[in-house]
């Protein structure tokens, strides 16, 4: 069994499908869904799927993306939300310097409101990092309480390993079986036992699906990188990246 742990079931192009899509999913082998907010609105949303599906849980937050969007009363409307056992996570939030569609200080405002709520209300975080690896450790650094995952991680090595050593796990999605990607060298000197896997589909498709719609039962393929990459087999990679998932996520 593996745990899909950052996907977008509420995108039409998985919601219009979405008995299908599990079910091809369980036929991969992927039994266990995060369904992850990027807004209120997205995190109402993964929430009632939660809700429907015994097996689907959810995250509530706002993406930097969204963080120049985000109401006035947005941190109290999060915090009620999260009192749901189903959300077991604050997020997707985080910095994105890459495409910048927020400007950076409401980013980094956003971001540590999000921190602050996880650490008072004990939860973990899921997090977004393209190109701001080092406000992303320094704010990280002030919340020293807070755990969680960087996920669909692109960064260097040592990056990787600050974020370990702060007590974070490390998620890999489709990118890591991308030709010449440098991740498989990243991950190979990783911990295992602080590696997670994800689709965040129905983006990234990894390959030989890459450039088509993305589905969670792909997690399975970039399980297979993993183990290539440790030259293991997938029910041991499987075996692990599950128990990681449910350390972390809480997860009956």
């Amino acid at each position: 069994m593996l745990v899909d742990t950052h996907c977008h079931l509420y995108f039409d192009e998985l919601s219009k499908d979405l008995d299908g899509v599990l079910n091809r999913a369980q036929e991969l082998g992927v039994t266990t869904f995060i369904c992850v907010g990027t807004d209120l609105s997205d995190s109402i949303e993964s929430f009632n799927l939660a809700q429907q599906y015994e097996n689907i849980y959810s995250t509530a937050g706002i993406h930097p993306h969204d963080a120049e969007k985000a109401e006035n009363n947005y941190i109290n409307k999060l915090r009620d939300l999260l009192a749901n056992e189903k959300i077991v996570a604050v997020g997707e939030m985080g910095l994105d310097y890459f495409r910048n569609i927020s400007n950076p200080h409401s980013q980094k405002i956003i971001f540590k409101d999000q921190l602050q709520l996880a650490q008072e209300i004990n939860k973990p975080i899921v997090f977004h990092n393209r190109e701001a690896d080092e406000d992303i450790i320094n704010i990280l650094s002030d919340f020293s309480n807070v755990k969680g995952v960087a996920h669909c991680f692109s960064s260097s090595y040592e990056v990787a390993m600050k974020l370990i050593d702060m007590g974070f796990y490390i998620s890999f999605s489709g990118n890591l079986t991308f030709k010449n990607s440098h991740l498989p060298k990243v991950a190979k000197k990783l911990p295992l036992d602080r590696l997670l896997v994800e689709t965040d589909s129905p983006f990234l498709s990894p390959v030989p699906f890459r450039g088509k719609t993305n589905e969670p039962g792909r997690t399975r393929y970039v399980a297979e990188k993993l183990a290539e990459i440790f030259g293991s087999d997938i029910e041991n990679i499987s075996t692990i990246t599950t128990k990681n998932a449910k350390k972390l996520f809480n997860l009956s």
